[in-house]
């Protein structure tokens, strides 16, 4: 079946839209025929005249603002809400290394943002009744990982809850609200860190990928997603043939939560 118009006349903004699995997001919600906002702090390293760019820090509520004054003048609103960024930057070391602006801004960045983002666009979508929105979250949510990520972890893990808190209230008004939780994926930037590992530790690019995977206790399909995985999966729960999909969270991991 030919799913190519299937968003037609739909305006979707993605954000971190502009690399890893942000972008294939973005480049699949247009190629269902959605006109496609991206935002983030920097530009695209690859310019694309089809995705609208809004240059944003979404980890202040300024930031926010501003995108939503943008996106409001221009398009007049928002179908599909993709709160896709998301990152951390804490030290390694465990909990004793972390301060508490390691703290906040790793909140503010993985559940602020979003809540901002929703709060902006959700309320024209309940006056129309219709609407997605997808919150980007990580299977860390469920499978913390204490070492370096412990402030990301319980972000995700917040997201998650809100997610499903906020599709109580929304979807009986005609607004779907889904998490989608993946877990490694194999970006541009993955590949650099590999690259990295391989180079301090002597040892091969594939070697350095299978002890990543090892740290998360394997990966049962034996690697990690490619970003047009995940994306393949939004551009599902984002469309009509989704419609009676709410609330619910989908992992995306090849099975590496080793749980129900």
């Amino acid at each position: 079946m030919d799913y190519q118009n299937e968003l037609s006349g739909k305006i979707a903004l993605v954000t971190g839209g502009t690399k890893g699995a942000g972008r294939a997001i973005a480049e699949r919600l247009k190629s269902a025929g959605a006109k496609v906002v991206i935002t983030a702090r920097n530009q695209p390293e690859l310019p694309d005249e089809d995705l609208y760019f809004i240059p944003a820090d979404l980890s202040k509520p300024e930031g926010t603002d501003k995108v939503a004054s943008e996106v409001f003048e221009k398009f007049g609103k928002i179908d599909i809400l993709v709160n896709n960024l998301g990152g951390s930057e804490t030290p390694g070391g465990g909990f004793a290394v972390l301060s508490n602006t390691d703290w906040e801004e790793t909140i503010q960045t993985n559940l602020l943002a979003p809540v901002r983002l929703d709060k902006a666009f959700l309320p024209q979508m309940l006056e129309k009744k219709s609407g997605v929105i997808i919150h980007i979250a990580s299977i860390q949510g469920k499978l913390p990982l204490y070492d370096s990520t412990l402030p990301y972890a319980a972000a995700k893990a917040g997201l998650i809850n809100y997610s499903k808190g906020l599709s109580k209230e929304a979807s009986p008004k005609g607004v779907r609200v889904l998490t989608v939780s993946p877990g490694w994926i194999m970006t541009e930037a993955s590949k650099r860190m590999m690259q990295r590992i391989s180079e301090s530790t002597n040892i091969s690019v594939e070697a350095a990928t299978q002890s990543v995977m090892d740290a998360l206790g394997g990966i049962p399909n034996g690697r990690p997603a490619y970003p047009e995985e995940v994306a393949e999966l939004v551009g599902f729960l984002v469309s009509p043939r989704a419609g009676y999909l709410t609330g619910t969270e989908y992992v995306i991991d090849g099975g590496t939560v080793p749980t129900i």
